[in-house]
């Protein structure tokens, strides 16, 4: 299956899982960018910005959990992302805590919330609808996915 094609499924996970892949880069870059800020709080949600990239990458770019060393625990942490409600709710807990950085005034982190929060209404329709998650098989998923779970 092509990206097209992957794209012309409706299958909301793919739309989801794309997403992800942009709001990893969002949150990388907003979280450096904005790691040089003189606010104490900004830094602060600059810094769980940036650990939210490191966690959607390993959750979105499965074949990363086999060529990266990582421990069992977080290899066990992630594998608990594998079910569209799972990362429904991954996804709204990461914005809000995006959101919650308008408190320190407000900041290019409100893109990488926004983005966060379309990425969580993607997989809650995939999982009102009662869609199995697929996973893009140009981010490793399916074939590679099976040998990692």
């Amino acid at each position: 299956m092509t990206l097209a094609e992957e794209f012309r499924s409706r299958n909301f996970s793919i739309y989801g899982q794309w997403t992800g892949v942009v709001c990893i880069v969002l949150c990388f870059a907003l979280g450096i960018a904005n790691i040089f800020s003189f606010n104490a709080g900004r830094i602060v949600f600059s810094i769980i910005c940036l650990v939210s990239a490191f966690i959607i990458i390993f959750i979105e770019v499965p074949f990363l959990l086999r060529i990266c060393p990582t421990s069992e625990k977080f290899d066990n942490f992630i594998r608990r992302f594998t079910t569209n409600w799972m990362r429904a709710a991954m996804y709204a807990v990461m914005s809000t805590v995006q959101w919650l950085s308008l408190l320190t005034g407000a900041s290019s982190l409100i893109a990488a919330a926004v983005f966060l929060i379309i990425a969580a209404l993607f997989y809650a329709l995939a999982g009102l609808k009662s869609q199995e998650f697929v996973g893009s098989k140009t981010l490793g998923g399916q074939g590679l996915a099976q040998m990692i779970v």
